[in-house]
């Protein structure tokens, strides 16, 4: 069953990449850390990649249930399954990474472990998640999300950007596709292991609202700690008690809490046969919410273009980038419907389709 809710939240989430994505690339000028602006797009930020992984991992993880209950699968057939995900994904990140490149400009490497690799080692751990229960992967989910901890200097809390993106051989690679990238497996595979619970938990709207109080709790001692010892409550980087790069243990927490709200809300009567909050007033975020991998890798064409041409130009007023910061966000929602109406076979989720197809 394909629910409108789940579309809503992929449109909203990969909007909020596109937004902080495109604030990264044009930042205003005279707008420091503190400036309420800057809060704001932070704010976007800290939430469109926790709900853009746990989304993607509801989805790898509906569509292997789906799978595992038509018929007993081998190994092989789970190969032909997660072959074309690693691909489209791995090569989606390389596509990016080109699209954006240091040297005209913009922020990765060629070779940067990012979101979409992030994505691809979720794809190949799915099928061995839809044979635990719900009880082992949340205790995984705990597990993961102390994980920064374990790591600890490891995650490269003081490192620059450059360093974050950069790697010298496939030994420092794998460390940054693992847990000192900019989103490594541990502590990120935390969001895909939420994405399993949120679907199994869709008729267990007590279970979700206990979770989302917890969170809330949490949310109001680390503020309670933030104010007492005058530390920032929250940065992208530095000394914070909630940082993006590296994801801590409490910003895993609070984002996650913010997510479950997220679905919580959009999801509205729409599991149990009813409707999802605004019925069809939202419904024009749909077709943004089917084809988020291409809208992902199609801004950043974009983005690099603007990149280059704004190398050693001077920074654009607070009026103007956020005029271009918005408008280049909200044109994809009629682009996305008007590629609905005239090209659906066009975009890297028909290839993925149409490759698993293939291979069943």
């Amino acid at each position: 069953m394909r629910l409108a809710h789940i579309d809503r939240m992929r449109a909203i989430a990969v909007l909020c990449m596109v937004e902080v994505h495109t604030a990264a690339i044009l930042p205003p000028e005279g707008v420091s850390v503190g400036h309420p602006a800057a809060f704001v797009a932070a704010a976007f930020g800290g939430m469109a990649a926790p709900m853009f992984v746990t989304i993607s991992g509801w989805g790898m993880y509906s569509s292997a249930i789906r799978r595992q209950q038509d018929k007993p699968r081998s190994v092989d057939d789970w190969v032909r399954w997660i072959f074309p995900r690693l691909l489209i994904l791995t090569a989606c990140q390389i596509l990016v990474n080109v699209l954006l490149n240091s040297e005209r400009g913009g922020r990765f490497d060629w070779n940067t472990p990012g979101v979409l690799t992030l994505l691809a080692v979720a794809s190949i751990m799915t099928p061995a998640l839809a044979n635990l229960s719900l009880r082992t992967r949340g205790l995984a989910l705990s597990l993961v999300m102390l994980s920064p901890i374990a790591i600890g200097d490891y995650s490269g809390a003081d490192w620059t950007w450059w360093e974050r993106v950069s790697s010298n051989g496939i030994g420092e690679w794998l460390e940054r596709l693992l847990w000192n990238g900019t989103y490594p497996a541990l502590p990120w595979i935390s969001f895909v292991l939420l994405g399993t619970l949120i679907h199994d938990l869709q008729e267990n709207n007590k279970a979700r609202e206990g979770l989302i109080v917890a969170g809330f709790i949490f949310i109001s001692i680390s503020i309670s700690y933030s104010i007492i010892t005058g530390n920032e409550w929250a940065l992208t980087e530095g000394d914070a008690v909630l940082t993006f790069f590296p994801a801590n243990t409490p910003f895993l927490v609070v984002s996650s809490t913010f997510v479950l709200l997220a679905q919580r809300c959009l999801e509205g009567s729409e599991s149990s046969g009813g409707e999802p909050w605004k019925g069809g007033a939202l419904s024009f975020l749909e077709p943004a919410g089917k084809i988020t991998l291409t809208i992902y890798v199609a801004h950043f064409a974009l983005l690099g273009l603007i990149a280059f041409l704004m190398q050693g130009e001077p920074r654009l007023g607070l009026v103007p980038a956020f005029a271009v910061t918005i408008g280049h966000t909200l044109m994809w929602i009629p682009l996305a419907k008007a590629h609905q109406e005239f090209i659906p076979e066009i975009s890297f989720e028909e290839v993925l389709r149409k490759m698993t197809q293939s291979s069943r």
